[in-house]
């Protein structure tokens, strides 16, 4: 009875972490992998059957986003190939490790990674486009390498390196930018789980983990597809930053063996400026809504002023 509830938790998560994948672009191997190390699995492990599950996460995300039109095929193949070798790299370099050295740089990894997040978009929220140029393959390809690296070693990284990078670029436009990262993903989980399965054999994937999140990821991805043009980008990345800080923190301090006092303050200092960050977007995107209303009632008041 334990694990089919933990099973149904996991699946639970994996809806929840496609819909948020699918809305900022970013996050579903970051709070999947977060989630199965914080039940105790190990980082290999964990990012070996995330991976493996994000293949068919990412194949339905990518089918949804086409239908949707939020596809830029030329940018999925100069990004995802690049990103590809470097995540069979970045799998290959974590299945070297031991449980004891990785479990603590994987955290610190996501922790990074929760905190950019967190910033990212409590303080900016989604830069508009400025321009139709092209992406050039020179920027594309380190960035997918750097970004499968750190995708497959710290059990997510292909969106926060990714989707911020084409974001502040300006040359496509955010829904784009999302659904591109979340189709070129695809490459990457196929590459990051032939890495695993070289040096982890078949042992490595837990099949039960890989099924119960690829279950909620599938079932979620053609709403995530719909609700990238519905969510406010800039509180989901808030809520989701704050999450992904909050319990690396608690594992790195755990594995450092800090008292329990200190580990307690620290995760209470966390969450009150966690909550304050989500204050924070609400109300930006609250400003930002009311201009953005003033903006398109000002033309149809003009002529009523002139007729007077």
């Amino acid at each position: 009875m334990q694990t089919l509830v933990l099973l149904a938790l996991i699946g639970l998560a994996g809806f929840a972490a496609q819909l948020v994948d699918g809305a900022l672009g970013m996050a579903y191997g970051v709070t999947s992998t977060t989630l199965l190390l914080t039940i105790g699995a190990a980082p290999a492990a964990a990012s070996a059957s995330v991976h493996l599950a994000e293949i068919g996460t990412t194949l339905a995300s990518g089918i949804s986003h086409w239908r949707f039109g939020n596809v830029d095929w030329k940018t999925v193949f100069k990004i995802g190939v690049p990103g590809a070798l470097g995540a069979f790299a970045g799998a290959t370099f974590l299945s070297g490790l031991s449980t004891e050295a990785a479990a603590p740089l994987t955290s610190g990894i996501l922790l990074a990674l929760g905190t950019y997040i967190l910033i990212r978009f409590t303080v900016q929220g989604l830069p508009k486009r400025r321009s139709d140029k092209p992406l050039p393959l020179a920027f594309l390809a380190p960035l997918g390498i750097v970004g499968g690296f750190l995708d497959a070693s710290g059990g997510g990284g292909w969106g926060p390196v990714g989707t911020p990078a084409l974001l502040s670029s300006g040359r496509l436009e955010p829904r784009k930018v999302i659904g591109t990262i979340d189709t070129s993903e695809f490459l990457v989980a196929i590459a990051a789980s032939l890495g695993f399965l070289l040096g982890l054999g078949s042992a490595g994937f837990d099949f039960g983990w890989v099924l119960a999140l690829l279950a909620g990821g599938v079932a979620a991805a053609p709403l995530a597809a719909w609700l990238v043009r519905k969510l406010p980008p800039r509180i989901l990345g808030s809520l989701v930053g704050g999450i992904i800080v909050l319990t690396n923190t608690r594992t790195i301090l755990r594995s450092l063996e800090v008292g329990d006092a200190t580990v307690n303050l620290a995760l209470v200092g966390i969450a009150v400026v966690w909550a304050a960050a989500v204050a924070w977007s609400v109300r930006a995107h609250l400003i930002a809504r009311r201009a953005e209303r003033a903006d398109a009632e000002a033309p149809a008041a003009q002529p009523a002023l002139v007729a007077d």
